[in-house]
């Protein structure tokens, strides 16, 4: 594969999702985080297996373990969809990531081996491995081009996070290099679709 081609793909891609990822953007309100959700409500509206990205979902950029309160909200998850229905499926799975599950949450499932996101191999693989219909998967992500679109591209539900965790303190250029993506996306997809 040729590196960066994921990056090409999101906009070639997110050209021909324009609408449906300029209705993601309409309908996410600004201070859309994880803790929005409560994992009961989402189990009831047929949700049945959770796809996480972790860089600004679960913890700031380059961050070993979820934030504190990402802890809680994932011990609720694990409690109502069960661990082996919670995959992180992230373009950066590090081996200090896939340590702090290993240990706190074991039966949950890194998603690597595949193209990267916004390519729906990895949420392919996660329904596959978890027995579930596509559209049972809920991709969580903070980036439109990335997950938002695999989740369009693959049949899943995309959870479009407005508000990311950041920390500028810890990591400043690598923030702000997310944060104008994450702009320029959202520039790109209301132009298109204005």
């Amino acid at each position: 594969m040729i590196p960066g081609a994921h990056i090409l793909a999101g906009f070639t891609l997110g050209f021909r999702y324009r609408k449906q990822l300029a209705a993601i953007i309409r309908q996410t309100p600004l201070g859309h985080t994880l803790l929005n959700f409560d994992p009961t409500a989402l189990a009831s509206e047929g949700v049945a297996v959770l796809a996480l990205d972790f860089d600004g979902v679960l913890a700031p950029h380059g961050q070993t373990e979820p934030l504190p309160e990402m802890q809680e909200w994932l011990s609720a998850c694990a409690a109502v969809f069960g661990e082996a229905r919670m995959v992180v499926l992230s373009n950066k799975p590090t081996d200090e990531r896939r340590a702090w599950f290993a240990r706190h949450h074991p039966g949950m499932r890194f998603i690597s081996g595949v193209r990267k996101k916004p390519y729906p191999d990895g949420l392919n693989k996660t329904g596959e491995l978890c027995g579930v219909p596509l559209s049972s998967v809920m991709m969580v992500d903070d980036r439109l081009l990335t997950g938002c679109l695999a989740a369009l591209i693959a049949g899943c539900r995309p959870c479009y996070i407005r508000k990311p965790y950041i920390s500028l303190r810890q990591r400043p250029l690598a923030e702000s290099f997310f944060a104008l993506l994450r702009r320029i996306e959202r520039l790109y997809i209301r132009t298109l679709c204005p």
